[in-house]
């Protein structure tokens, strides 16, 4: 069974690397990019469990602690939120037929984007507050004081009294 095929955005930085990377793999005949631009020995895709097996390698040698290929793209999602990207962009990115998926499986909350939110929220009931605070004051200087008879200290009257 032949992968889905996805077109993925890229940075203006990626995007030079691997043009570089292209120029360096033409064929020196005819100026034409030969294949995949990452391919096996004999010019086909490279499997995915190559990768696999690679990325462990490299991990191991590097010193890192254990960490699966799969898991950048939990990374990958965790930090498209943290950049202020929204759900149904990283559903595209990420190939998913839900944006349910993506939301409950690839997300996580980190730190600095739970600080933000709250910081973000105490910003706006502050904003609030103050505007609400300064509509009630300009609103109580507009406002006439009311007249109210006196009141008289000692009994009340009653309607007895008043008749007598």
């Amino acid at each position: 069974m032949r992968p889905a095929t996805r077109v993925l955005a890229l940075d203006h930085v990626t995007m030079n690397v691997l043009r570089r990377y292209r120029d360096t793999c033409r064929n020196p005949l005819f100026g034409e990019p030969v294949g995949f631009l990452f391919q096996g020995g004999w010019g086909e895709p490279i499997r995915p469990d190559s990768v696999t097996h690679l990325f462990r390698k490299l991990n191991d040698e590097a010193g890192l602690p254990p960490i699966r290929l799969h898991d950048l793209r939990h990374g990958a999602a965790s930090l498209s939120l943290a950049a202020g990207n929204d759900l149904k962009t990283m559903q595209a990115m990420l190939g998913h037929a839900s944006i349910v998926l993506t939301a409950d499986t690839y997300t996580s909350i980190l730190p600095c984007l739970a600080r933000q939110s709250a910081e973000a929220t105490a910003r706006l009931v502050l904003e609030a507050a103050r505007s609400t605070g300064t509509r009630l004051r300009a609103h109580r200087r507009r406002r006439r004081p009311q007249t109210r008879p006196p009141v008289t200290a000692g009994r009340r009257k009653t309607s007895s009294s008043l008749a007598a």
